[in-house]
């Protein structure tokens, strides 16, 4: 029988948990979760996504992110446009609410980052991350 604590699905199910609810605190302040979090972040790189490449972006169903986009368009970070080439999709924008919170959101991945892999050496970091990768990758 396998140990608990030895099998991938567990530490990567109480890691992610540990992770997640850290993140939580360090977002709090600023009226996001971590998931809208992650659609500022898609939105910062490339404003007027679609629903669908954003979901596609956070691994993320069509429901799902319905959903979320609902929420912050509730709290005013975006607004949702017709798309001018194909009417039948929707273009997501940020609000000026939204891009006033930027550098705050950098700084909190910033610091979840720095803060959960403070005990690894830089060597160690990008190996993790590269691991996680294959994880993911072998899994899909």
């Amino acid at each position: 029988m396998v140990e608990l604590k030895e099998c991938i699905n567990f530490l990567l199910s109480k890691t992610e948990l540990a992770v997640h609810q850290r993140f939580k605190q360090i977002l709090e302040p600023h009226g996001i979760t971590p998931v809208q979090c992650g659609v500022l972040n898609c939105l910062y790189k490339e404003d007027g996504l679609s629903l669908k490449a954003i979901a596609d972006s956070l691994a993320l169903n069509a429901s799902t992110i319905t959903g979320i986009i609902d929420r912050m368009e509730e709290k005013k970070f975006i607004k949702r446009k017709p798309d001018r080439s194909d009417r039948r999709s929707i273009s997501i924008f940020l609000t000026d609410k939204a891009k006033k919170l930027e550098p705050e959101t950098v700084n909190a991945i910033t610091e979840l980052n720095s803060s959960v892999m403070k005990e690894l050496t830089e060597q160690e970091k990008v190996t993790f991350r590269r691991l996680l990768r294959i994880v993911t990758e072998t899994a899909s």
